[in-house]
């Protein structure tokens, strides 16, 4: 490191790191209680300042013990003054008192537990018994030993508070660990805390910097703030200002934000109203004639299980098809109706188009709009809630969100609708590779896919896109061609928010929410 360097990382170091460093004089190697004494520090500071000069390669860990502390708990330090319960019950017994777990209950002060526990103990070794009425009585030469030895090393312990567990014999350190306080009991004589005891050593840099905060005289008496109290006696002429630290980047502040994913959903919709788009809107709770029976798809059809849909328990149905949407789309369906096509060919089923289920396509809003005397030319949006029975896995999800679009125009062609799946996977989903591909769904001819990669995942499908046959738009009442898209906008999200997992999209991990940003292009 050049001198400037060591002056400039000098000026930046903290009060606590100087006191730290100050404490190794011409040594080269201290343990904590020694920094401790020296500089003045306590242990919170003193790990503080440990860290910063670490991470500026200045200090390294060297060793590190630990110990083992034992005290008394609350329980342990009323054994301490009014004995403990077994030898308390024994004594009471020499005594000639007659008492019962009744009596202890009632005039000891202990609680129910340790009265059990004690008596239980007692018991099972043999030292008392109960006879008629409840009553304890003490049986022949009866082995106190232990007791006593437990409440000598309750005595033991409370003399040597914050003693080192291993300066015990093993008998008491047995008898320690066998009634210590764990997590999670409510009971415990002894507790028995773990401290670390570490051993620091100067780097080959951190001992030049000790050098040279000696040659310099630099002590930690430097003043971080001019203060108004100092303008005012003009104290702040003899006092020596610690330089800034310009390079430093500020705290981060946990201020409040919105989900990371939540604001990709009003990207996109900005997005999408700046292209000159208006915002569809359609219900969750969705028929199957606006979800399905619109857009072509027929009721017998193995097309229709495209979607595994979820079916609403209670209500069944709706009240009513809006006519004359009913009876032209079963037209359509039967031989075609007005369109020149042939249809499917069978019967239409006007009861089953009133099920109702779970949106299981944003195109449902898409149908609703064209049935609504949309503008021509137009231009519209949606962004949908859409569920559909899925396994769960890092890129499939069982309710997810989709951009749905159409355009409307007599001259709109497949060379348009293209464009447009170009410019929204470079410009919402921040994609640089992208594909094409042929694909078929019921209501669009021609159809096509659009895939993108991830630098994760690999390829991607974000949904699928084409132009609306007549036998969709023709019973809704449009006569012009229309261009549509479903896109998935959760993967979407995925490749501009930089995640591989789509679980990750909804989580409520704080760290994630403050720092996740959207990345694009």
């Amino acid at each position: 490191m050049a001198p400037t360097e060591h002056s400039q990382l000098i000026e930046s170091l903290h009060p606590l790191e100087i006191k730290f460093l100050a404490s190794f004089a011409e040594r080269e190697s201290r343990t904590t209680p020694e920094i401790m004494a020296a500089s003045g520090l306590d242990e919170s500071r003193l790990d503080m300042a440990a860290g910063w000069l670490q991470s500026k390669g200045l200090l390294t860990i060297t060793g590190e013990r630990v110990t083992s502390l034992v005290s008394l708990t609350e329980t342990g330090t009323v054994y301490r003054e009014q004995g403990v319960p077994e030898l308390r019950i024994i004594t009471a017994l020499r005594e000639g008192k007659q008492i019962t777990v009744k009596d202890i209950l009632q005039s000891w002060g202990l609680d129910p537990s340790e009265v059990s526990s004690a008596v239980g103990a007692l018991k099972e070794a043999a030292v008392v018994r109960i006879v008629s009425g409840g009553v304890l009585a003490l049986n022949e030469s009866p082995d106190v030993a232990p007791y006593q030895f437990l409440a000598d090393l309750i005595s033991a312990v409370a003399a040597k508070d914050q003693a080192d567990l291993a300066d015990f014999p093993s008998d008491q350190q047995a008898a320690i660990q066998a009634n210590y306080h764990k997590r999670g009991k409510s009971k415990g004589i002894f507790r028995i805390t773990e401290k670390k005891e570490r051993s620091y050593g100067l780097s080959k840099e951190g001992a030049t910097v000790v050098r040279l905060l000696q040659q310099r005289g630099t002590t930690a008496d430097e003043v971080s703030a001019l203060t108004p109290e100092m303008l005012k006696t003009g104290s702040w002429k003899q006092k020596k200002f610690r330089a800034y630290n310009i390079s430093l980047s500020p705290p981060r502040i946990g201020i409040g934000r919105k989900h990371p994913y939540r604001e990709f959903l009003d990207f996109v919709k900005y997005k999408f109203i700046g292209m000159g788009f208006e915002e569809m809107r359609g219900p969750l709770v969705e028929n199957e004639f606006w979800d399905m029976d619109a857009l072509f798809m027929p009721q017998f059809h193995p097309a229709r299980n495209i979607h595994d849909v979820y079916f609403v328990k209670d209500p069944t149905h709706c009240g009513k098809i809006e006519e004359p949407f009913g009876k032209q789309v079963a037209a359509a369906h039967k031989n075609g109706g007005k369109t020149g096509s042939t249809g499917w060919r069978y019967d239409f089923d006007i009861e089953r188009a009133k099920r109702l289920i779970l949106r299981s396509q944003g195109t449902a809003v898409s149908a609703r709009t064209l049935g609504s005397g949309p503008k021509v030319p137009g231009k519209y949006f949606s962004i949908a809630r859409c569920f559909r029975y899925d396994a769960v896995d890092a890129t499939h999800a069982p309710d997810f969100y989709q951009v749905e679009g159409i355009v409307l125009g007599e001259n709109i062609n497949f060379r348009a609708l293209l464009g447009l799946l170009q410019l929204f996977g470079k410009e919402i989903a921040g994609a640089g590779e992208f594909q094409f591909r042929p694909a078929y769904f019921p209501f669009t001819e021609p159809s096509v896919e659009l895939h993108v990669r991830h630098p994760e995942l690999g390829w991607m499908e974000l949904g699928g896109a084409g132009i609306f046959r007549p036998e969709v738009t023709a019973p809704l009442g449009v006569t012009v061609p229309v261009i549509a898209w479903g896109l998935g906008l959760d993967r979407m999200a995925m490749v501009a928010l930089g995640i591989q997992d789509i679980r990750d999209l909804f989580s409520t991990d704080l760290d994630f929410i403050r720092t996740k940003k959207i990345r694009l292009g």
